[in-house]
C-alpha cells in the first residue's frame, strides 16, 4: 500500500508520469470499459469547468452591479456593456486568436469538418470570454460557452488517449452534454441534448457513456453548488394543469413559435447588420451604444437575466422594475405588463448586438428569458381583462419552453430542461402541447434551428440522414485532381503535339496570361489533325471548346452533382472567384468517395 502511495505521488508531481500511468492503468481494459472511465473523467472535468464559470461570473457581477440601490436608475448601465465586449473582443483576438462565439454552432463544426477536433484552449477561454461578456451586462447566457468547454474537454481527453474519429464525437457530446449538465443541474437535459441537438446516434455503446458523464457532472455541481434546483419555484396545487386550460395553452404554443421565428429572424438581421462595418471599432460604438440604452431602459436585460424570470415566476414582477427609470409606475398592472412586453422583445436585439460586436455567450438563456416573459404576458393579460386566477408560475414555465423548443427546434429538451429545473413534471402535458405547437410551426416557417441555419447553408451540417453526412465530409479540396497540363492562348497544334507525350490526361485546360481559364481542349478533337505536319501551325483555339460549367473553390459538393447532371459530363473544372483555373473534379471520384464514407458512417 505504501509502494501504491510512493507511485502515486510521484506521477502527480510529473503530468507526463500520470498519463503514462493512466494509458498502463486502461491497457487492459476493452474499448467499452474504457469510454466508460473517460466518461467519468469527463464528467468530473465538464463539472469543474462549469463551477470555474459561474464564480468567476459571480464575483464580477458583484463587483459592478450588487452595491446598486434599486429605487435608482444608474448611468453605469450606459457603459458596462460596451466595457465588457471591448473586454472579449481583445481577449479573443490577441489572446486567443481564434473564434469562440456562437458555442454550440462551434461544435457542430468541429463534428462535421475538424474531425471532431477543438482546440485545447476551448477548454477555459470560453470561460473567460464568456463571463466578461455576461459579467459586464452583455444580454447573452452561458450555456453556450460552458457547452463549448465541456465538448472542448471531452476532445481532448480523447485526443490524449489516442481514440479514432467515432470515440471521439462520442467523447465530445459527453463533454457538451455533461456541462450542461452540471450548469443547470439536470442530467437527462444533458443526455436529451446531445442526442437532440448533436444528433449522436442512440445506440447502447453511445447512450451508457453519455449518461455516466452527465451523472457525474451533475454529482459535481451538486457537490460544489449544494442540491438547491437553479430555480427555486414550488409548484402548488393551484399551479397544477387543468384540463379547462388546454385552449390556452394551444395559444401559447402559437405564440411560442411565432416568437420563436421572430428571435431567429433579428438575430440573422442584426448580424448580418452588423457585419457591413469595416472596422472593429465601430461595431464596439453600435453595439455599445444599442446595449447600453437598452440595459439603461430595461434592466432586466442586463446579463443572462434568470433574476428577471424567477421573479416573474415567484409572482413578484415588481423586483423587473428595481434600478429602473419606472420604478414608481411598478404597481400600475397595464404600465407592468407593457414594460414585460417591451423587454421581452427588446431581448432578442440586446443578445443579438451583444454577439454580433464581438461578444462572447449563446442563446440558450435569452429564448428561456424571452418564453418566461411570454407566457407571463399571456397569464397577466387574462387575469387582468377577464377576471381569472391562472397561474403565473405554470404559465411562465410553460412559455419558456415553448420558445425555446422553436428557437432551438429541440421540443424533448425543453421539454426534460423545464420538468427538471422546476421539479415540475405536474406540467408534463402542457409542456407537452406547447413545445411540440410552437416547434411544428417554427419549422414551417424556416425549418433550421439558430444553430444549424449557417451550417446547413455552407453544406457543414451532420444530420441523422446517413446519406446527407456522407457529404458533409467530402472536401472539395481534397477530391480535386491538379496533374493536369495547362495550354496557354497562344499555343499551336505543334506545341500541344510536343506535350501529349508526357501527358497523363486526355483534357486540357487553356488559360490566359493571368491564368483565367478561357476553355478545354480534348485529345478526342486533335486526333484528326495531331499527325499533319501542315496543320501544327494552327491556332489551338480552333480546336478549344467552352467549358460545360465550372465549379467555385470551397463549393460544397451536394451543390456540385446538379452540375454534372445538368452538363451530361464526368469532368468539371474548378476556379476561384476571379475564374483563375485550379484543377478538375471528376463525377466517379466523387461517387467513389460518398460510398467509402458512407460504409464509414454505417459502420
Amino acid at each position: 500500500m505504501q509502494s501504491l502511495l510512493r507511485t502515486l505521488r510521484k506521477t502527480i508531481r510529473h503530468p507526463e508520469r500520470l498519463y503514462l500511468w493512466f494509458l498502463h492503468l486502461t491497457r487492459r481494459l476493452n474499448t467499452g470499459q474504457m469510454l466508460m472511465v473517460l466518461a467519468v473523467v469527463v464528467g468530473i472535468l465538464a463539472g469543474l469547468g462549469t463551477y470555474a464559470f459561474e464564480i468567476l461570473l459571480h464575483v464580477i457581477k458583484s463587483c459592478l452591479v450588487n452595491w446598486f440601490p434599486v429605487e435608482k436608475s444608474q448611468f453605469l448601465f450606459l457603459v458596462y456593456p460596451a466595457v465588457g465586449i471591448v473586454l472579449a473582443t481583445l481577449f479573443v483576438r490577441y489572446i486567443v486568436k481564434d473564434n469562440i462565439s456562437e458555442g454550440v454552432t462551434r461544435v457542430l463544426y468541429a463534428m462535421s469538418r475538424k474531425g471532431s477536433h477543438i482546440a485545447p484552449h476551448n477548454c477555459w477561454t470560453s470561460v473567460v470570454g464568456g463571463a466578461t461578456t455576461i459579467g459586464f451586462g452583455g444580454s447573452v447566457g452561458p450555456e453556450a460557452p460552458i457547452v463549448l468547454t465541456g465538448a472542448a474537454i471531452g476532445s481532448n481527453v480523447a485526443r490524449l488517449t489516442r481514440l479514432n474519429y467515432k470515440h471521439t464525437t462520442l467523447l465530445l457530446c459527453c463533454g457538451a452534454g455533461a456541462a450542461l449538465a452540471a450548469i443547470f443541474k439536470a442530467p437527462i437535459t444533458g443526455v436529451v441534448f446531445v442526442l437532440e441537438i448533436l444528433m449522436l446516434d442512440l445506440t447502447a455503446g453511445s447512450i451508457v457513456p453519455l449518461l455516466i458523464a452527465s451523472v457525474t457532472a451533475t454529482t459535481m455541481a451538486f457537490i460544489l453548488r449544494g442540491f438547491d434546483p437553479i430555480l427555486a419555484v414550488t409548484l402548488k396545487p393551484e399551479d397544477f394543469f387543468q384540463p379547462i386550460q388546454i385552449p390556452l395553452f394551444i395559444l401559447l404554443g402559437c405564440l411560442s413559435g411565432l416568437m420563436a421565428y421572430y428571435f431567429t429572424t433579428v438575430n440573422s438581421r442584426i448580424g448580418s447588420w452588423f457585419k457591413r462595418f469595416d472596422r472593429q471599432y465601430k461595431k464596439w460604438i453600435a453595439g455599445g451604444i444599442v446595449l447600453g440604452v437598452l440595459i439603461y431602459v430595461f434592466p432586466p436585460l442586463y446579463g443572462e437575466g434568470y433574476e428577471g424570470f424567477s421573479s416573474l415566476m415567484n409572482g413578484n414582477a415588481q423586483e423587473l422594475f428595481d434600478k429602473s427609470l419606472f420604478y414608481a409606475f411598478r404597481d400600475i398592472d397595464w404600465v407592468v405588463i407593457l414594460f414585460i412586453v417591451a423587454t421581452m422583445f427588446f431581448k432578442v436585439v440586446a443578445m443579438a448586438s451583444t454577439n454580433a460586436a464581438g461578444g462572447v455567450g449563446g442563446t440558450f438563456a435569452p429564448s428561456l428569458f424571452v418564453g418566461a416573459f411570454l407566457g407571463a404576458v399571456t397569464a397577466l393579460v387574462c387575469n387582468l381583462a377577464f377576471g381569472w386566477h391562472l397561474s403565473l408560475v405554470s404559465f411562465t414555465l410553460v412559455g419558456m419552453a415553448g420558445v425555446m423548443s422553436g428557437v432551438m427546434n429541440a421540443p424533448l429538451t425543453s421539454i426534460f430542461l423545464i420538468a427538471e429545473l422546476s421539479n415540475g413534471y405536474e406540467l408534463f402535458i402542457p409542456l407537452m402541447i406547447t413545445s411540440c405547437i410552437s416547434f411544428a410551426l417554427n419549422y414551417y416557417l424556416d425549418p433550421d434551428s439558430i444553430y444549424t441555419k449557417q451550417l446547413r447553408q455552407r453544406g457543414e451540417l451532420l444530420t441523422t440522414n446517413k446519406d446527407q453526412s456522407a457529404f458533409v465530409f467530402l472536401r472539395l479540396e481534397d477530391l480535386m485532381e491538379t496533374d493536369f497540363l495547362r495550354i496557354r492562348e497562344n499555343f499551336t497544334l505543334g506545341d500541344i503535339v510536343q506535350l501529349i507525350s508526357t501527358a497523363r490526361r486526355n483534357i486540357f485546360p487553356v488559360i490566359d496570361n493571368f491564368g483565367r481559364l478561357i476553355g478545354l481542349v480534348q485529345l478526342d478533337d486533335l486526333r484528326e489533325d495531331m499527325f499533319k505536319r501542315e496543320k501544327y501551325g494552327t491556332p489551338i483555339c480552333e480546336y478549344m471548346i467552352p467549358a460545360p460549367d465550372t465549379i467555385l473553390e470551397h463549393e460544397s459538393i451536394r451543390s456540385v452533382l446538379p452540375k454534372f447532371e445538368d452538363s451530361h459530363t464526368w469532368m468539371l473544372p474548378v476556379v476561384d472567384k476571379e475564374g483563375h483555373y485550379l484543377g478538375f473534379i471528376s463525377k466517379s471520384r466523387i461517387l467513389n468517395s460518398y460510398r467509402e464514407q458512407l460504409v464509414k458512417i454505417s459502420q
